[in-house]
């Protein structure tokens, strides 16, 4: 009969920081949903999330594979000053007004840390919580440490109204 014998130079895991405040976080999360930013490698995912799986809202997506997602009414288009932008926090959604009847629109959640943006000034969609500040045309990040733009949605004018369709 032969002993199992350890070989000490046989390769073993290593667990990350991210792995382990990710288990970490698993664990406390009993009871409810928690989201937990930054659990999920950098270069396998986005930090937006799939927007297949959640609407603007945050919630279910009535999107079925293959079709656009719903549209969403946010507001009067006289919200949204030209130059300027409204942020629709509890919808996810900024829209801008780069030039008169020019209307955007775009996730309003930061891409560095998932934080929502909570304002529009001085030509910029801004992050209230690391700083990072994006262009009102085009979403583009202007100052870090946002990795990239914000993803851009369809917008349109129906009555008066806003009405964006997430990608």
């Amino acid at each position: 009969m032969s002993e199992a014998v350890e070989n000490p130079t046989a390769a073993t895991p290593e667990t990350s920081r991210r792995t382990l405040l990710c288990g970490a976080s698993a664990v406390l999360a009993v009871g409810g949903a928690v989201a937990v930013s930054g659990c999920s490698s950098s270069a396998s995912s986005s930090s937006t999330g799939d927007s297949s799986a959640t609407g603007a809202a945050g919630g279910k997506s009535t999107k079925a594979a293959g079709q656009p997602a719903s549209p969403v009414s946010v507001g009067p288009a006289t919200d949204v000053p030209v130059g300027g932008g409204a942020v629709y926090r509890e919808k996810k959604i900024v829209v801008t007004q780069p030039t008169a009847g020019q209307y955007k629109a775009f996730s309003a959640v930061c891409t560095h840390a998932g934080c929502v943006v909570d304002k529009v000034a001085n030509g910029q969609i801004q992050c209230p919580c690391h700083g990072s500040r994006f262009a009102i045309a085009d979403g583009a990040v202007q100052d870090g440490p946002a990795p990239s733009p914000l993803p851009e949605y369809k917008v349109t004018v129906q009555g008066g109204s806003l009405e964006v369709t997430p990608a």
